[in-house]
């Protein structure tokens, strides 16, 4: 195996904060993001080809298509909460000749294409749910391991860009998993953009594996037993960092608003717009277009900027665009409007991913960053659960009472409300001292 070291001195680490401190090459960055890719393809896929079933496939009744993707969502939700934390952690410690992250990463990755298949193959919606559940485990024993590549890799000076390219292959990767799972609508096969999205997810596990180096040492575990490691994950140590917390709490909010609109799409363009299978993933095809080219405009000027003024007033501002872009759609009297919307919403989006994560890279603890990324997925993980179960049920309910169609209008101002939350619960976040003078000395 060939392990690209990007440069001499790529292990350098300042033993006081275990932060690298040598520079890397661009080239190198993309390549220890390029694992996003797979992973959010995956979600993306997934997730469009859960709602073509239940909306287009017979799956469920349109009276209870809330109620069902949030059955569906729960016990998928319950174990990502679980599992990605704990392995995190659990490889903060792990000593093998492949680093302490890699292992998991390949044993992840390999049972996702065992249980794509499943999904792919599923013929009713227990099935369905089954290989979801296992699939939910299977990607978080690797993504767990593969947060903490950021923190153990870059140094402090290019946190906002390795943050922003993070952010390119998450909008690439959904991209990615949307169109294929759309075109393989338009002929016929579904199932087959589940296959091609497992391929996507092989290709770029060996390519992180094979060219990216080891990372950090692992953490001494002092004679503990690996039962009291995973016991250390839900320590409550974890609240004394207060804006750790925060910032949690923000992105959960954040992200139910987004997660709102993406997980509803297709009953929003059927019901409140009366379109079939072929035209509403179509119509589909063309907001992510849209919401792609605001998503890329959006991240590295974000990025930068937030080296400069800071992350939170970069936050800030993505809240305000996507609170507007999620409740001109919800009211939207045409799709034309909803488009924009949509545009309103990459744009918010692309900032936010661009900048949260190199906040969070900023005040996790270094040497802990496999448990402290691994426990944001409760907020990341949450937030599709709460979003589709709040939606869901708001979205069945309003239609009982005003009509099919007024319902997915309804979740997404919920989803609005929540952008406003999210920049609320931001506000007691300290971002630390000194970041951005030290970046712009480099």
């Amino acid at each position: 195996m060939h392990v690209e070291t990007g440069s001499s001195s790529e292990s350098t680490v300042d033993a006081g904060s275990f932060r690298p401190t040598a520079t890397l090459p661009i080239g190198h960055l993309v390549r220890i993001s390029l694992y996003w890719l797979g992973l959010t393809a995956i979600d993306g896929a997934v997730g469009l080809f859960v709602q073509n079933r239940l909306n287009f496939g017979g799956f469920a009744d349109s009276s209870q298509i809330g109620l069902v993707s949030a059955l569906l969502t729960i016990p998928a939700a319950i174990i990502s909460i679980l599992i990605q934390p704990t392995i995190g952690s659990i490889s903060d410690y792990t000593v093998s000749r492949w680093g302490r992250r890699k292992p998991y990463i390949v044993i992840g990755s390999l049972l996702d294409l065992v249980f794509l298949a499943g999904i792919a193959l599923a013929n009713n919606v227990l099935i369905l749910g089954a290989f979801i559940a296992l699939l939910t485990f299977s990607t978080n024993v690797a993504r767990g391991p593969f947060q903490g590549y950021v923190p153990d890799l870059v140094p402090e000076k290019q946190v906002g860009l390795a943050s922003a390219m993070v952010g390119l292959m998450q909008v690439l990767g959904n991209v990615t998993g949307f169109v294929l799972v759309t075109v393989f609508v338009l002929f016929g096969r579904i199932e087959l953009a589940i296959a091609a999205v497992a391929l996507v997810e092989l290709v770029t596990m060996v390519a992180v594996v094979a060219r990216v180096g080891e990372g950090a040492p692992p953490k001494d575990r002092e004679g503990r037993s690996w039962r009291a490691i995973v016991g250390e994950v839900w320590a409550t140590d974890v609240l004394q960092e207060r804006s750790y917390v925060w910032l949690l709490t923000s992105r959960l909010f954040f992200l139910m608003g987004g997660g709102m609109l993406v997980n509803y799409i297709l009953t929003y363009l059927k019901q409140s717009f009366g379109l079939g299978e072929e035209a509403a993933n179509t119509t589909n095809l063309v907001i992510l277009v849209l919401i792609v080219i605001a998503n890329v405009l959006a991240i590295v000027p974000s990025a930068r900027i937030s080296d400069r003024i800071g992350r939170k007033p970069v936050i800030y501002a993505s809240c305000a665009i996507g609170f507007i872009g999620i409740a001109m759609t919800a009211l939207a009297p045409a799709i034309e409007v909803a488009m924009i919307g949509g545009v309103l919403f990459g744009a918010s989006a692309g900032t936010f991913l661009a900048v949260d994560w190199a906040l969070m890279t900023d005040i996790i603890p270094k040497a802990s960053s496999g448990r402290y990324m691994g426990l944001s997925n409760v907020a990341t993980t949450s937030s599709t659960l709460l979003a589709v179960a709040s939606g869901g049920l708001l979205l069945d309910f309003v239609n009982g009472i005003a009509g099919e169609g007024a319902g997915p209008r309804a979740a997404y101002l919920l989803g609005a409300a929540y952008y406003v939350i999210a920049a609320i619960t931001l506000r007691p976040v300290v971002e630390p001292r000194g970041r951005r003078s030290e970046v712009g000395a480099g």
